[in-house]
């Protein structure tokens, strides 16, 4: 037996958080040794975060945690050193007080309105009230406790930051493909393409995807990523604008260019979905589920918020954006052919593929004959006000880069090739546009 064992490349955040533990026992060397580097190393550990807007945000919440632990613990020791001394170090009623004192100093973060430092906030007042309060000078340790964790925060943000000095192209749009281009052959987003795609759309990135896929099947499939810009989807039938939930626009049939297929489709007995768009919402008519995979197909998108099917035929008057037609593979033909035949074929665009999840099933996408990647693309460039565009796609002669292998993340790396190359005295660009 053979295994296959795929070991995940060394990403920029380990990298980066090697640098900077190194750089925080540099700083204590450098010092002479004074203060204690591992809370340094802590602190880097928990700033070092995939997005600088991530780490400036743990870098607060470290900051304000360290200070408010800081404050309490001076408390506590002043309590013991000058206080009544009702108890000894050491002793049970000592260690109820910092029970009670942990307490106030969750209560003090409530005060102040940053509860999400509660948790830096105690581990500070604990690593001083129980670990140092038997130290010698317990409040140079305080002091020291402080400065060792500002540095470290320090050393994070500082780290973090460097990058090597690049152009940013924000007056390309950049369009990608989704299957076999972004998504692994898993039909996964690679954690380092999420961090990364993300990090240059924080950049001014203008990027967008392109795919036959639903505009809630790009949310399931690429979860995680910022996208700021409108998609293209279902084939390039339609324009939508994630960040708002709305269909900017549509190449779509009418009722009557949409009659002729169902009278076409209802006599061959195939079964099929018909998608319209009403009020920035997708509507799927169906009729009947007469088939294993047009079944197992409802079963499963039903589930989804962005997805309404309703049982009923297509009321007169409603617009169709596409239909989707799957049954076994001999009557998708026989339908296929027959559409063929049919002398107004020509105002439409058909798609037809097997099915990978179905054996033996055979799909056809039916869209209005000016539906196609290509147009809703002129669509958007015109929208933007941009004059520039590098597709990435996984077939050679299609698009401008191409993408053998999408489990390599060859997509968002070659991106990042064009969006912000190296700055160099004689710079060639990937793409020349």
């Amino acid at each position: 037996m053979r295994l296959n064992l795929k070991i995940p490349p060394v990403g920029q955040r380990i990298v980066r958080s090697v640098c900077a533990v190194i750089l925080c026992f540099a700083v204590y060397f450098c010092m002479g040794k004074t203060g204690i580097p591992f809370y340094s190393a802590l602190a880097v550990l928990q700033c070092i975060q995939p997005y600088h807007g991530s780490s400036m945000k743990m870098a607060r919440k470290r900051t304000i945690g360290t200070f408010i632990g800081a404050f309490w613990g001076l408390i506590v020791i002043i309590i013991e050193v000058y206080g009544l001394q009702l108890w000894s170090f050491g002793s049970f009623f000592y260690y109820l007080m910092i029970s009670f004192f942990t307490g106030v100093v969750l209560y003090t973060t409530v005060l102040l309105e940053c509860k999400n430092a509660s948790y830096f906030s105690c581990v500070v007042f604990l690593s001083i009230t129980v670990m140092h309060i038997f130290d010698k000078n317990p409040f140079l340790f305080v002091l020291d406790r402080v400065w060792d964790t500002l540095l470290g925060v320090v050393i994070a943000i500082l780290v973090n930051s460097f990058h090597l000095p690049r152009e940013k192209r924000r007056d390309v749009l950049f369009v990608s493909g989704v299957d076999d281009t972004i998504l692994t052959k898993n039909d996964e987003l690679t954690p380092f393409s999420k961090v990364e795609l993300n990090r240059m759309i924080e950049q001014g990135a203008m990027f967008t995807v392109s795919t036959i896929r639903t505009p809630a099947s790009v949310r399931e499939s690429l979860d995680g990523v910022n996208l700021k810009l409108p998609i293209i989807a279902m084939n390039g039938a339609v324009l939508y604008d994630i960040e708002n939930n709305s269909y900017l626009m549509s190449y779509h049939m009418t009722y009557e260019q949409a009659k002729r297929i169902i009278d076409i489709m209802k006599e061959e007995h195939v079964a099929y979905f018909t998608n319209v768009v009403i009020d920035d919402s997708l509507i799927i008519y169906y009729e009947e589920l007469n088939n294993e995979a047009v079944l197992k197909i409802y079963q499963q998108m039903k589930k989804s918020p962005f997805r309404n099917y309703i049982k009923h035929s297509l009321p007169k008057g409603e617009n169709v954006v596409y239909f989707t037609i799957i049954d076994e593979r001999g009557k998708i033909e026989k339908l296929h052919q027959r559409l063929l035949e049919q002398q107004w074929i020509n105002e439409y665009r058909i798609v037809m593929y097997d099915s990978v999840d179905y054996p033996g099933y055979t799909y056809i996408k039916l869209y209005h004959r000016d539906a196609t990647r290509e147009h809703m693309l002129e669509r958007l460039l015109e929208i933007l006000d941009i004059h520039k565009v590098v597709t990435f796609g996984s077939l050679k002669e299609k698009y401008d880069v191409y993408v053998e292998d999408s489990d390599r993340n060859i997509m968002v790396k070659k991106l990042k090739r064009n969006f912000e190359p190296v700055k160099r005295v004689f710079n060639k660009p990937e793409v020349k546009y």
